[in-house]
Order: structure tokens, then C-alpha cells, then sequence
């Protein structure tokens, strides 16, 4: 067999397993402080050549692939993200996302640019674009703390699942910010073309194009289904395409294009609930349980690749001592201090807070700016450090949040449990 059949064979036959695992065993690892991304990460090391060496794989050689593999894996991600966010749009929890996303993610940056060019010392430019790509919290690999439905309204998994959602896209303006630093980017005069289009112009851009797109979708799948009601609607096809058409418009019109996914995301959950009580038991929705099962099978399959890759490129030997201890403060300093500086004055429980501060998984968001960054007419070795210190952050996070994820949710859920007891025990003696 040719050598490029036998490795497409490969991959068929274990990511084909590793599905067929994660699928019987997951229930059971749900009872284990274990994630299936750390499972995923394991089996990508040990294929690599610090394992068995049966998977050689060096990012530098395969960056466009690797750029688009992250890319669509994140947008299914974010879609997703979009349609379980069901709260309603002007309810206080949406400050909890709201400022994780802004006020945090830039105290964020801030402090992974100042370790990166204390500890790696890189230029002012390349530090803030390594920063910006560390700084987007991931929407799917720490399924434990993240929202499990579109029912499920507890404030900590909202206010992680929308950080998730929003900060990909917020992030972007801060790497070509980065990049224009660098000199491979247009920021224009005094930063003047960064601040009118990537920053002002490119948020409202995507938050706009996307929200439009989704809600004209719902209108336009509801008069079609209100005139034929035998209407054939591939619900698949039509995930894919407002994914696609919602992202495709936004760079278009020079828009964050992760944000509009998200938005349209949101949009759709958004008409679907408006008009949940206008419609007839007969009615069928435009946001429709196939397509969301659908998105989320596709999610979880993105996942598995992208993690695997992670750990094949980690055994290859991109990884770094300087991204472990990056990753250390990360968790430790960083993120603890920009979620207590982004939640000032937010009416949040003290549990949650610290939980939030903990939390704050990096994966697939991460690799793709690594990668983009990359790109960018770096040196080789300077693109190769950075590459090693990202996937060793993502790693480091993958494997310490999904250890601390199934206790920790755990003890959170008993103490709500308790507070609400106590709150009905003293509703009962008014």
C-alpha cells in the first residue's frame, strides 16, 4: 500500500476508535477528574516520535493546513456557542461574558506581553500578538464547566460558555495590532486605521452581518414553512451555510468574522425563543434539535482532530520550558487578577468569582492565531518558539483544568445545592 493510503488508513482507523470510545466510555468519564481532550492530547504524544513515532508532524512544514483546520473547527465551535446562549440579550448575566471578553482579556494581554518579552524576549509587537492568541478562552474542550444545553441557565457556565464565545473574535484586533507593530500589518498613522477599521468598524461590522444573517434566516425558514408546511428543509446544509455565509460576509466587509458566526449563532436561539409561543403544536421551528445535534457531532469531531495534532506536535518537540512557566503564570497570576479586575462591581457570588478565575481553557482559538501569527513572515526559529510555547500552554491548561473540572463543578453544585435549601428554609419562616 503507498505510503499516503496507508497514512489516510491511520487516521480513519483512530480517530474512527478513539470516537467509538469516547461514545461507549462517557458516562463513566464523567465520573473521572478527566476530560476526553486530555485523552485526545495523550494518544496524539504517544503516536508522536517521543512515543511510538508513528505520527511525525511539524507545524512549520503544514502551516496554511493547519491555519484551516483551527479556522473551521472554531467556527462550528462558535456557531454552537451562539445557539445554547439562551439568556435573554439585556439580562445582567450577559456582563459576566461581556467584560470577561473585554475588560479581562486585555488585562490578559497585557500580562502574557510583558512575561513573553521579559521571559522570551520578544519585541513589543511579537510579544502583544503572542498574548493576544494565548488570551481567548476555548468554548469547547472544558465541556465540564461549560453550558450543557440551551435550558441551562446557571451564571458560572453562562458567563464561561459566552467568554468562550465572544473573546475568539474580540482577540482578533489585538494580533494584527500585534502584526502592524511588526511591520506586516497596516495600523495606518498613529494607530489610526487599526482603532477606525480593525477595531471599531471590525466589531460592529461582525456583530451586525452575523446577527442580520441569522435572524433573516429564522424569518425566511418560518414564511417557508408557513406557506408549504410539507416543506423539505436539509437542516444540515443549512448550519453549514449560515455559518458559512455569515463568516464569508464579515471579512467581506472587513469584519471580525468569529463574532458574526457567534452572532448569527445567537440570532437564530433568539427568533426561535421570540416566537416559541406564537407558533402551533404543528409548527416546526427554524432552529430545529437535528441542527443542533448535528453541529455539536461535528464539534466534537474538530475536537478530537485538533487535539490530536496538539499532541503530535508536542511529542515532535514543540513545546518549551518557557511556555510551561508562561503557562504557570497564566493560571496562577494572570487569569485570577484580569477576572478579578474585569468583574469590579459585578453582583457575583464569591464561589463563582473564584471559579471564574480559574477557569479559562485555551485550545483551538490559541492554535489557530499561533498559526496565523506564524505565517506572517516570522524567522523561522522565532515562529518555531512560538509555536512550542502556545501548544505547551494549551497543553499544560488541557490537562490541568480537565484534572480540576469534575471535583471542583462538583463542590460548586453542592454549594448552590445548600444555598438553596437555606433560601427556601427562610422563605418558609416569612
Amino acid at each position: 500500500m503507498p505510503e499516503g493510503a496507508w497514512m489516510s488508513t491511520f487516521w480513519f482507523l483512530l480517530v474512527g476508535a478513539l470516537l467509538v470510545m469516547i461514545a461507549l466510555l462517557g458516562r463513566f468519564l464523567d465520573r473521572l477528574p478527566m476530560s476526553p481532550a486530555m485523552i485526545y492530547l495523550v494518544v496524539g504524544f504517544v503516536l508522536g516520535p517521543a512515543g511510538v513515532n508513528a505520527l511525525e508532524l511539524h507545524p512549520m512544514r503544514e502551516l496554511p493546513l493547519l491555519e484551516t483546520l483551527a479556522e473551521i473547527a472554531l467556527l462550528i465551535a462558535l456557531f454552537t456557542v451562539g445557539v445554547k446562549m439562551r439568556v435573554p440579550i439585556g439580562d445582567w448575566r450577559w456582563s459576566l461574558p461581556l467584560r470577561l471578553a473585554t475588560l479581562s482579556m486585555l488585562v490578559t494581554i497585557a500580562g502574557v506581553a510583558c512575561v513573553a518579552t521579559w521571559l522570551l524576549g520578544f519585541p513589543p509587537g511579537l510579544a502583544l500578538a503572542l498574548g493576544a492568541a494565548i488570551a481567548p478562552t476555548d468554548p469547547v474542550l472544558a465541556s465540564e464547566v461549560q453550558l450543557r444545553s440551551p435550558q441551562d441557565r446557571d451564571t458560572l457556565r453562562f458567563g464561561l460558555t459566552g467568554e468562550g464565545g465572544l473573546n475568539d473574535g474580540t482577540a482578533a484586533p489585538f494580533v494584527l495590532l500585534g502584526l502592524g507593530l511588526l511591520g506586516v500589518h497596516e495600523i495606518g498613522s498613529w494607530g489610526s486605521r487599526w482603532i477606525l477599521v480593525d477595531l471599531l468598524w471590525g466589531t460592529v461590522a461582525g456583530l451586525g452581518i452575523g446577527f442580520v444573517i441569522g435572524d433573516g434566516l429564522a424569518r425566511g425558514v418560518r414564511a417557508l414553512r408557513a406557506r408549504h408546511r410539507d416543506a423539505v428543509i436539509l437542516d444540515e446544509f443549512l448550519l453549514l451555510g449560515v455559518i458559512a455565509l455569515s463568516y464569508g460576509m464579515a471579512l467581506a466587509a472587513h469584519g471580525l468574522g468569529f463574532l458574526a458566526v457567534f452572532a448569527a449563532g445567537l440570532a437564530l436561539r433568539r427568533a426561535d425563543d421570540i416566537h416559541a409561543d406564537a407558533r402551533s403544536a404543528s409548527d416546526k421551528p427554524p432552529l430545529t434539535p437535528s441542527m443542533l445535534s448535528v453541529n455539536e457531532q461535528l464539534e466534537r469531531i474538530a475536537e478530537v482532530a485538533i487535539v490530536l495534532l496538539v499532541g503530535a506536535m508536542i511529542s515532535t518537540g514543540y513545546w518549551s520550558w518557557h511556555g510551561l512557566a508562561l503557562a504557570a503564570l497564566l493560571l496562577i497570576v494572570i487569569r485570577p487578577v484580569s477576572v478579578w479586575i474585569g468583574l469590579i462591581g459585578v453582583p457575583a457570588a464569591k464561589a463563582p468569582r473564584r471559579l471564574l478565575g480559574w477557569f479559562g481553557i485555551r485550545g483551538i482559538g490559541s492554535v489557530y492565531y499561533a498559526v496565523f501569527i506564524a505565517r506572517h513572515g516570522l524567522e523561522y526559529s522565532v515562529a518555531a518558539e512560538l509555536l512550542g510555547c502556545v501548544f505547551t500552554v494549551i497543553a499544560t491548561s488541557i490537562i490541568v483544568h480537565g484534572i480540576s473540572a469534575t471535583p471542583l463543578m462538583e463542590l460548586y453544585q453542592k454549594r448552590r445545592a445548600r444555598l438553596r435549601a437555606a433560601t427556601g428554609r427562610l422563605s418558609d419562616k416569612r
